[in-house]
């Protein structure tokens, strides 16, 4: 019998955890979901974009039933990575004690455009095709 293997916990955090970080779970969970196990949180949590639940959902994704949850709900937990993925620099992430390892990698917030149903998908879809080439190259195993 083969002996199960551990999966390394990933916690991807921004700020309201309605768009960026919800599509780096559902992502990392899909592509490499027998090595890793996502999670997502942020310091003022909202809801989940209804724009990052569509694009996500064209490429096969559901992340329908996520909500957005507040960094405090992992309090004392560890994690091996936590990942912020708010744009701009670092220092103005949330920061979350439990890490074995930081990672920051910025990405624009989709949710901050402005435009017609046509323009928020298109910016969502680049958005979601950023983050997933981003986790392929920086959890490829």
């Amino acid at each position: 019998m083969e002996p199960k293997k551990i999966k390394k916990k990933v916690l991807f955090i921004c700020e309201h955890n309605s768009s960026r970080s919800q599509m780096a779970e559902g992502l990392l969970n899909s592509i490499h979901g027998d090595s890793f196990e996502a999670y997502s949180a942020g310091t003022a949590p909202d809801t989940a974009n209804p724009y990052a639940v569509k694009v996500m959902a064209n490429r096969g994704i559901d992340i329908s039933r996520n909500r957005s949850k507040s960094l405090n709900e992992f309090e004392g937990k560890e994690f091996d990575y936590v990942v912020t993925v708010c744009e701009g620099d670092s220092d103005v992430c949330p920061f979350f004690p439990g890490g074995k390892t930081y990672i920051h990698r910025s990405f624009p917030d989709p949710a901050s455009v402005v435009g017609d149903e046509n323009e928020k998908i298109e910016v969502f879809s680049q958005a979601r095709n950023e983050i997933e080439d981003w986790i392929r190259e920086t959890f490829k195993r």
